[in-house]
């Protein structure tokens, strides 16, 4: 080739910009991750189209079966206080691996189950293994992925909501065969995703410096309870705990209204398979719009402004619930509505928990998420004998009353949230890790 060429051809290749590296080719041991954070999102929803029929093979009651999403949340709240210390003392590879094996222990457990009574214990033990899981997955993907953070972020986003939506539809259609086979279907693929990991996974290589400043790092046992003396962490939690309770008042209480309702109507085929093609749109209208509207609308008119109308929209949701207590299509309706609101709230407020302090972000959002967890886990321990004493649409009421205590707290503690909004938002790893540890719940 002549000089001339040669010379010519290398500016060009100069002046050309860079390829943008696909998202799809990412090494295995991102893929196997990701198969997992879908598969341990899938378990929050996927008991709810089967709580009736766990009432009617074991003989429990709605309070009893409601329950296993109790246990569950109440021991992963508890247990977020101290992830970040597991995470930093193992390494994040044996967290992630440490929580697999307690979930596929957990789950095949509760599948091989003969009362509700041990369900509920066994989902307790699910809830810690996810909660070790879900805290250290994102910082999984982004040291193993190519082509940037940003990649790793859009992976784990897409798992996430991929995991929300397809859990219910998983859970109806294994729970119309029978109401273990959720259980045993969660154990068997997260038990592939463990193999995957093992194999896969390594951890980086360090030099002894390195290591001294990753212990020098390393959060305290109590980092996550210390963080809760910040006021604006705390005022942001508390909406956070009282938001969540009407959250899982829909979630783990509609499916008896709607199973009722059903009856009511004559359509006496209603039942698992129904109740997760339900769950599956709300699933995934939460998954949309918590991933592709939810930053449009934070960056258009702001956090707050964004925080008071989904609080707002999602009480009107639940006095409607309230209202079409006893029609079937009025339930579907506003269940799957709700899902777009909720969405957008889980992403809006777990933003405007990273911008409200300075705590390390990993600390902040598992503080945060260990509050709300705890929300959630009251909420169906409650809502069933609320039902039995004051009737089908009391824990609707409820629910829409604690609604209205978090929007009383966040429009009372705006002084302590100037620097919500006050900076541009992040879209880098910090930011996404907090929201996609927040959107968990």
């Amino acid at each position: 080739m002549p000089h001339g060429a040669s010379q010519a051809s290398t500016a060009r290749a100069a002046a050309e910009p860079p390829r943008k590296a696909s998202i799809l080719r990412q090494p295995t041991a991102v893929w196997a991750i990701a198969f997992a954070c879908a598969i341990s999102f899938m378990g929050i929803g996927l008991v709810d189209p089967i709580l009736p029929a766990i009432s009617h093979e074991l003989g429990a009651t709605a309070s009893q079966t409601m329950l296993l999403f109790t246990s569950y949340l109440f021991i992963t709240g508890i247990a977020m206080f101290f992830t970040s210390w597991v995470s930093g003392l193992i390494g994040v590879r044996w967290t992630l691996v440490a929580g697999l094996v307690l979930i596929v222990l957990f789950a095949a457990l509760a599948g091989a189950s003969g009362t509700v009574g041990e369900i509920i214990g066994f989902r307790a033990g699910w809830g810690l293994g996810n909660a070790l899981f879900i805290s250290t997955a994102l910082a999984a993907i982004v040291g193993a992925a190519s082509g940037g953070s940003r990649q790793a972020i859009v992976l784990y986003e897409a798992a996430l909501g991929v995991g929300m939506a397809i859990g219910p539809l998983v859970g109806g259609a294994l729970g119309s065969i029978s109401w273990r086979g959720p259980f045993f279907g969660t154990a068997v693929l997260m038990a592939v995703a463990l193999l995957a990991i093992l194999v896969l996974l390594r951890a980086p290589k360090q030099t002894a410096e390195e290591r001294k400043a990753a212990r020098a790092q390393r959060p305290s046992l109590v980092a996550g309870f210390k963080a809760l003396g910040n006021p604006a962490l705390l005022a942001l939690s508390a909406v956070a705990f009282f938001y969540n309770f009407g959250f899982f008042v829909l979630l783990a209480y509609s499916p008896y209204p709607m199973e009722a309702a059903a009856k009511a109507a004559g359509m006496h085929e209603f039942g698992a398979h129904e109740l997760g093609l339900v769950f599956f749109g709300w699933g995934l209208a939460l998954a949309i719009t918590s991933v592709l509207v939810a930053p449009v609308l934070t960056r258009r008119f702001g956090l707050r402004p964004v925080l008071f109308t989904m609080l707002g929209g999602l009480t009107i949701c639940l006095v409607l619930l309230g209202v079409f207590v006893n029609s079937l299509p009025g339930l579907i309706a506003v269940v799957v509505v709700s899902g777009l609101l909720l969405g957008v709230m889980n992403t809006a407020l777990t933003e405007a928990v990273m911008e409200a302090t300075d705590l390390p972000r990993n600390v902040a959002s598992s503080t945060y998420s260990a509050v709300r967890f705890i929300g959630g886990a009251i909420a169906p321990a409650i809502a069933g004998p609320i039902a039995a004493a004051l009737g089908a649409p009391a824990p609707y009421w409820v629910g829409a009353a604690s609604l209205v205590v978090s929007i009383i707290v966040l429009a009372s503690v705006g002084h302590l949230l100037h620097r919500v909004g006050a900076t541009p938002h992040e879209t880098a790893v910090g930011e996404a890790e907090a929201i996609a540890t927040g959107d968990a719940a």
